[in-house]
């Protein structure tokens, strides 16, 4: 199970929350966003992969970022074209965000199967974030070639809901947290996120014993 945290932009608090058992730490370069990052943060342990998240930018800002800060990962939660998105993976691995709503069409998801990962977020005007989930039944019966991560109003109670629904799809692979474990916007709270991760971690290991058992 990837736990990825995104929206940091605190350097103490990203310090903080990378000595936890997580994964990947999100950084939001979108300039209207409340968790926009315009300054410089400190070097993580090296088993964290750092993702940048960006939201119709230009191939020479996706560049730049990249470079600056040592990005693992372009998460691309726009309204990117599909070549765009070939351009962006020419230079770094590419997450897709796909945004759900009631008349989303899955059949989309084949075009883009090059991208490294797909994200799964709740459609809203200010491109995640929100704090909404969507219906994550919907994805049990989807096609998908692609390993994906669920995202969207994630909360320290969903924790059975999410080993639910890992079960359904051999392709879930992680969930995006966010909103729901803030104190204030870029602001997580260490201690919740650490509670968090270490149930998430407790249920589907013992998920995955029984299951072999």
């Amino acid at each position: 199970m990837i736990i990825k945290v995104c929206g940091l932009k605190d350097p103490q608090n990203l310090l903080d929350i990378t000595v936890l058992k997580i994964d990947m730490v999100g950084y939001n370069f979108f300039p209207p966003s409340a968790r926009y990052v315009d300054h410089t943060l400190p070097a993580i342990p090296e088993n964290i992969e750092k993702v940048g998240v960006f939201v119709n930018a230009t191939l020479d800002e996706i560049r730049h970022k990249t470079e600056l800060y040592k990005l693992d990962f372009a998460q691309l939660h726009g309204d990117e074209s599909l070549s765009f998105v070939k351009a962006v993976t020419s230079f770094i691995p590419v997450i897709k965000v796909f945004r759900i709503h009631d008349h989303f069409n899955p059949a989309i998801l084949n075009d883009f199967n090059f991208c490294d990962y797909f994200l799964f977020d709740t459609s809203t005007e200010h491109y995640g974030g929100s704090g909404k989930k969507f219906n994550w039944e919907i994805v049990k019966n989807w096609e998908i070639e692609r390993p994906f991560f669920l995202s969207g109003g994630i909360g320290p109670d969903d924790i059975d809901l999410i080993t639910r629904t890992a079960l359904c799809h051999h392709n879930f692979v992680g969930i995006d947290i966010n909103s729901k474990f803030e104190i204030s916007p870029g602001f997580k709270d260490s201690d919740l996120i650490n509670d968090f991760v270490t149930k998430v971690r407790t249920f589907w290991s013992d998920t995955v014993i029984n299951l072999h058992h």
